[in-house]
C-alpha cells in the first residue's frame, strides 16, 4: 500500500512540474476539442433542400437586428481554418462601416527587424481602429467572438486586440504575409497572435478572395472555382460574403507556428470590399 502511494506521489509531483509550454499545448489541445464539437453539432443544421421551419431559420442576435441561419463550415485542417456563416447581421456589417468611415488611414505593416509600424507597396488599404468594447453594438459583437473561438474576449481577461475595419478599393489588395509576428517587440504584449477572425463586411462582385498560397489543393475542386480570381486559383481561397466570419490559426495545437497560415488578400477586381479583423493572442492583451 505504501508503494501505491508513493507512485501516486510521484506522478501528482511530476504534474505540478509542468512548463508553461505543456499548458499552452493543453490548451491548444482543448480548444481543438471544442471546435470539433461545435463543428459536429453544426452538421445538423447544415443547408438542405426541404423547407425548414421560419424559426429554425432565423436567429435572434444580441447585437444588431437578426442574423441568418448560422452554420459552420470546415475549410481546411492545415491550417486550421473555418467559415461561421451569417456570423454578423447585414445591419452589423453596415455599423461597422459607418462607425469606422471618419477614422479610415493607409493602412501599415509590420517591420519585422525593429517590430515597428511602416508604410509599404505589399499592403495597399485603408484601415481605421476601434476600441475594445466602445460601445454597445461591438461590445456584442466581441462578446460573441469569444462565444465562438473560445478565446477569452470582453470580460476581465481579454486576449483579443481591437476590432480592425479595413476597405479595399479596385486594385487593393495584402500581398501574401503571415498574422504572427518574427520581432521580440510586438509579442511583449499578450504574447504571440494565435489566432485571427475576419469578418466580410460587403459582398465583392470579382476578386478580393483570401486565400492561402501554400496549401496544397485539388484547385478544380473548390467550390465556385469559377467564380474565383486568378488570384484566387493559387491556393486554398475564402470568397467573401457579406456577414461571414473565416477563423484561422496561426499556431498548431502543439503551440508551433504554423506556416501553412500564410495568406492574402487578393486585389479587388470589381466592387468594395470591407471586412473587420479580430487578432487574438495567446495571452491577456493590454489595450
Amino acid at each position: 500500500m505504501s508503494k501505491d502511494l508513493m507512485r501516486k506521489a510521484r506522478v501528482f509531483t511530476s504534474r505540478k512540474s509542468s512548463s508553461p509550454l505543456h499548458s499552452l499545448t493543453a490548451l491548444l489541445l482543448l480548444m481543438t476539442v471544442v471546435l470539433v464539437l461545435r463543428l459536429a453539432i453544426s452538421i445538423f443544421s447544415l443547408p438542405v433542400d426541404r423547407k425548414l421551419p421560419k424559426h429554425s431559420r432565423v436567429v435572434e442576435s444580441a447585437g444588431l437586428s437578426k442574423r441568418g441561419r448560422q452554420w459552420t463550415e470546415i475549410v481546411s485542417w492545415e491550417p486550421r481554418a473555418f467559415v461561421f456563416h451569417n456570423f454578423l447581421s447585414a445591419e452589423e456589417c453596415d455599423y461597422l462601416i459607418e462607425t469606422a468611415k471618419p477614422h479610415m488611414v493607409k493602412s501599415m505593416v509590420v517591420d519585422s527587424k525593429t517590430g515597428n509600424s511602416v508604410d509599404s507597396s505589399v499592403r495597399t488599404s485603408s484601415g481605421a481602429f476601434l476600441s475594445r468594447g466602445q460601445d454597445r453594438v461591438i461590445r456584442a459583437i466581441e462578446k460573441r467572438i469569444a462565444d465562438f473561438t473560445f478565446i477569452p474576449a470582453a470580460t476581465l481577461t481579454d486576449h483579443g486586440e481591437g476590432l480592425h475595419v479595413l476597405q479595399y478599393d479596385v486594385g487593393q489588395k495584402y500581398d501574401a504575409h503571415f498574422d504572427y509576428f518574427n520581432d521580440e517587440v510586438n509579442t511583449k504584449n499578450g504574447g504571440q497572435r494565435m489566432a485571427t477572425l475576419l469578418m466580410y463586411l460587403s459582398d465583392i462582385e470579382e476578386g478580393g478572395e483570401t486565400v492561402f498560397p501554400s496549401v496544397k489543393v485539388n484547385i478544380t475542386s473548390q467550390s465556385k472555382y469559377n467564380e474565383l480570381s486568378e488570384c484566387g486559383r493559387k491556393g486554398l481561397a475564402v470568397k467573401p460574403r457579406k456577414g461571414d466570419a473565416l477563423l484561422f490559426f496561426s499556431m498548431k495545437p502543439d503551440a508551433s507556428l504554423d506556416p501553412l497560415s500564410l495568406h492574402e488578400a487578393c486585389p479587388v477586381i470589381k466592387g468594395i470590399k470591407w471586412s473587420c479583423t479580430k487578432w487574438m493572442r495567446i495571452h491577456e492583451y493590454a489595450a
